[in-house]
């Protein structure tokens, strides 16, 4: 099976730029979006006449900001909408789906702030996340896509000297990512790729991706009775239409 994740940073522009005919020749089983920024009802009309997928869309009640959208091609067992925080909820972060052997994840995790002003509401949310997972774990084993706005490492990200006390690289983020995987879950991509210079995400700002200054900071994460299943984990770099590049997993289910 093969899974795709990608912050699209507006859904609609994305649109513009190529989304469906990059979904069409991929061909994925499921593709988990982040930061569509809109609705379904105020969706690209392009986005509704997909036939081979179904879609369902956990949208951030204010307008132009955050929410994912998950497509797949088999229908889940079951849907749940959220971790039942209703004020992360509300901003359209996390969305489940059950299949007969596993959960699948799509989350936007909360970007702590360029004043850290929403580091306090993160770590709220990212214990709430954990906490989850390890329930939802108890039945079966979980497949996790998205943006989880942190560079776990210094190799996950072009400055880090420089980027010490600023979001995604606090130490505080990255030791909760540390402790999530500590917990019996598997970052993918350091599975096949132990090199840096391997981002994910890059500013618009500077020609950032051209000089390939950027950050890792999204993942495809399992659950570690997957393992044996983990065929490839991978980046699909030069895909463009978005502030971040794409992220493939491809799994043996």
């Amino acid at each position: 099976m093969k899974f795709i994740s990608w912050n699209l940073n507006g859904i609609n522009s994305t649109v513009k730029k190529g989304l469906i005919e990059f979904m069409n020749s991929e061909d994925a089983d499921f593709y988990l979006f982040q930061e569509t920024k809109t609705n379904s009802e105020r969706a690209d009309p392009k986005l509704l006449d997909i036939t081979d997928y179904e879609a369902f869309w956990s949208s951030a009640e204010e307008k132009g900001y955050s929410g994912i959208l998950s497509y797949v091609k088999n229908k889940p067992l079951s849907i749940i909408n959220g971790i039942g925080v209703e004020r992360f909820d509300e901003e359209g972060r996390v969305l489940i789906l059950e299949y007969e052997q596993f959960y699948l994840i799509n989350a936007y995790f909360v970007n702590a702030g360029r004043n850290l002003e929403r580091l306090e509401d993160k770590q709220w949310f990212n214990n709430e996340f954990l906490s989850v997972c390890e329930n939802l774990r108890k039945k079966k084993p979980l497949i996790i896509g998205g943006d989880f706005n942190v560079a776990h490492e210094e190799i996950d990200l072009a400055n880090p000297a420089s980027n010490q006390h600023n979001a995604g690289f606090t130490i505080e983020e990255r030791e909760w990512f540390s402790l999530f995987l500590e917990n019996g879950y598997i970052d993918t991509f350091r599975e096949f790729e132990k090199d840096g210079e391997k981002y994910t995400y890059w500013t618009y700002r500077y020609n950032a991706r051209s000089k390939n200054i950027g950050w890792r900071i999204d993942y495809w994460v399992i659950s570690d009775e997957l393992k044996s299943r983990l065929k490839q984990s991978f980046r699909l770099e030069n895909v463009m239409g978005s502030d971040h590049c794409p992220i493939a997993l491809i799994m043996d289910l």
